[in-house]
């Protein structure tokens, strides 16, 4: 399973993905995590410490692996590169883990624009290909808020993507929005998950609005969940409740994967 989760800011992406990674190590699966949203959070979720996180060097700032890998000299301009660097070994030597969960940050790519192409986006966008066509675990990653990694196609091998939704008409149109370009990229299979649901109303409004057959549950506003993210601990050691409503999502994304 190659999962890409996704959705507007704040809205639980990293909630939700790292609890899925917890699920998936406990199942005695072998799973990576793939931070690719720029904030980085997803380590601290699944239970590194912050002294951890702060000694990883993201995949996109390793400028001497890249120039390496790439051929290029980094600060170079109209440089010769290529675009098909060897990355195989990259996750095995710079992941690290912890609770059966191997976690790569791979950081944010700075560019002059969309149309850049840089070195360190063609590492990270290899590296991405390499993990979903070539790596043997199950995938997660955690995706930058908004729809931008749509558009450069990191994600566009993906087995699926969860698009993470508040009760918002908002959060609600970007699944719409992502559904549409997740199928230009011939992605078909986009989920639907809510985050923060306090009541029956926020349930149903969601699922007026998303078809069934997309829709995959409900995750219940949690204090505890909130005070874990404001703490920097795991929300899979924090409250059961949100615990379970993940573990049912992922059964109806595991039976949906067999189907």
């Amino acid at each position: 399973m190659k999962i890409a989760v996704t959705g507007k800011g704040g809205v639980g992406k990293t909630t939700l993905a790292s609890v899925l990674a917890r699920l998936y190590a406990e199942e005695g699966k072998k799973v990576l995590a793939v931070d690719v949203d720029p904030d980085a959070n997803l380590g601290l979720a699944l239970g590194f410490s912050e002294e951890e996180i702060a000694a990883i060097t993201p995949i996109a700032e390793m400028k001497a692996l890249i120039d390496e890998r790439t051929g290029a000299s980094s600060g170079g301009m109209g440089m010769f590169f290529k675009i098909n660097p060897r990355v195989d070994d990259i996750p095995d030597r710079f992941a690290r883990e912890r609770n059966g969960v191997k976690l790569l940050v791979m950081g944010t790519v700075q560019t002059g624009g969309a149309g850049c192409v840089c070195p360190e986006h063609v590492m990270v966008k290899r590296l991405l290909s390499h993990l979903v066509i070539s790596r043997g675990e199950a995938v997660i990653m955690d995706m930058e808020a908004g729809l931008e990694h749509l558009g450069r196609g990191t994600a566009s091998m993906m087995d699926r993507f969860i698009v993470v939704l508040e009760p918002g008409a908002r959060s609600v149109q970007t699944f719409h929005r992502v559904q549409a370009l997740a199928a230009d990229l011939g992605v078909r299979k986009v989920h639907a998950a809510a985050n923060k649901v306090r009541r029956k109303e926020d349930e149903d409004y969601c699922r007026s609005l998303v078809p069934p057959e997309d829709f995959l549950g409900c995750i219940r506003y949690s204090d505890e969940v909130i005070n874990a993210d404001r703490r920097g601990i795991s929300p899979f050691d924090t409250s059961e409740m949100v615990k379970e409503d993940i573990r049912r999502i992922k059964e109806k994304l595991d039976a949906s994967a067999h189907a």
